[in-house]
């Protein structure tokens, strides 16, 4: 999460010292205010919570969603929307310890038995933006959650391969390159 939320404010404050007449010319006849806007996302605090936390917080809130929503759910755009605009004013947030059966099956499950070792990274405007996790490198487990699914293993034989024969804890995170593209040129 750590390696995400710096990655992510290195661009952006890259975008901004290295393309500074490009950052002016959209901040006068495309974007008022854009450079403040991605000054603020280079700068602030991410916010931390959980996806229970979450799902809470969008229970509570005083507004109707065009998806409604519920506990075990995924959250939707207007839903990540919301808890970074409304919520938190702003403030990108990073949500974690997602349910298990809303995430990809090669995500590492928690010892809770409940939730998997994920984030997204939400962003004003966008929702999320990035989404990360450590990979399950349990074969085991690994079989399991893909019968839980109903996937049919032989289709999946490289993958499970790659932990039959031996594996070490690794993670990573992805980051939506148009999305980002789209915070410098809305």
């Amino acid at each position: 999460m750590a390696c995400a939320s710096a990655y992510l404010q290195y661009v952006v404050r890259y975008i901004l010292e290295n393309c500074k007449e490009d950052m002016e010319f959209f901040d006068i006849w495309i974007e008022k205010g854009i450079i403040n806007r991605l000054s603020d996302l280079a700068d602030k605090e991410f916010v931390q919570l959980t996806y229970t936390d979450a799902v809470s917080l969008l229970l509570k809130a005083k507004k109707k969603f065009q998806f409604p929503m519920e506990r075990g759910r995924d959250l939707q755009s207007e839903h990540e929307r919301y808890i970074t605009e409304q919520a938190f004013a702003g403030c990108p947030v990073i949500i974690r310890l997602s349910k298990e059966d809303i995430k990809a099956f090669y995500m590492r499950l928690n010892d809770d038995g409940k939730t998997v070792a994920a984030m997204d990274l939400l962003v004003p405007r966008v929702g999320e933006l990035m989404g990360g996790s450590q990979r399950e490198e349990r074969l085991d487990f690994l079989e399991k959650r893909l019968d839980e699914l109903e996937l049919v293993k032989d289709n999946y034989w490289w993958y499970l391969d790659l932990r039959r024969y031996g594996s070490v804890p690794h993670a990573g995170f992805g980051l939506g390159f148009e999305r980002l593209s789209s915070e410098f040129v809305k």
